[in-house]
């Protein structure tokens, strides 16, 4: 298990160079963008256009500051995504664009290696005590904003974009947080062809 502060993740471009991310987490460790299994970062978007390309990966998006943007994935419908909505997943090898609904945004990016490992994504508000169950073989916890405290961390307290990484996770994961805070919360499991 290891708390990964905001102020240490690491700032590099994107692959198809339009911009800048922070990437919080990856595995195996060291892996570069064409051979990780699993990548999580946060990505600020000044400008509207297309998507870097990640061939066989599967990806999910959420937005965490700003007013959003319409994301447009080969030829469906475009959908719009705000700070409020659901994260949103969607293959990484889909020529993808995106339009800024009103300024700047934000957002979390998870993506993980077809036919290796597969990923789920949910968004939680924690006040109290609160209690995850979880089945997964890795779980993130990402603090979107407030502040939250895991028990079997030793009750150490996450800040905004702190992230908790967890590779032997509990059946329940005891979360307590005095005032309300927003979560992401990352599954990671094996593929079904990976077992």
């Amino acid at each position: 298990m290891r708390i990964i502060r905001a102020a240490d993740c690491r700032r590099m471009p994107w692959k198809n160079g339009g911009g800048e991310t922070l990437e919080i987490a990856i595995s195996p460790e060291g892996a570069g963008l064409d051979d990780f299994d699993w990548r999580l970062s946060m990505a600020r978007v000044e400008a509207e256009g297309p998507f870097s390309l990640f061939a066989g990966v599967d990806r999910t998006l959420a937005i965490l500051e700003g007013e959003g943007l319409v994301l447009t994935v080969g030829r469906r419908k475009p959908v719009r995504l705000t700070d409020r909505s659901a994260p949103f997943s969607f293959p990484a090898d889909e020529a993808t664009s995106s339009s800024l609904i009103a300024g700047p945004i934000t957002d979390l990016n998870m993506m993980t290696r077809r036919g290796k490992v597969v990923h789920s994504m949910r968004r939680l508000t924690v006040t109290g005590v609160f209690d995850v169950a979880s089945t997964a073989r890795e779980l993130l916890l990402f603090c979107r904003s407030g502040n939250f405290c895991v028990e079997a961390a030793g009750d150490q307290i996450l800040g905004p974009h702190d992230t908790l990484h967890m590779r032997a996770v509990p059946a329940i994961l005891r979360l307590r947080a005095s005032r309300p805070a927003d979560l992401f919360l990352i599954e990671i499991m094996a593929a079904a062809a990976a077992e």
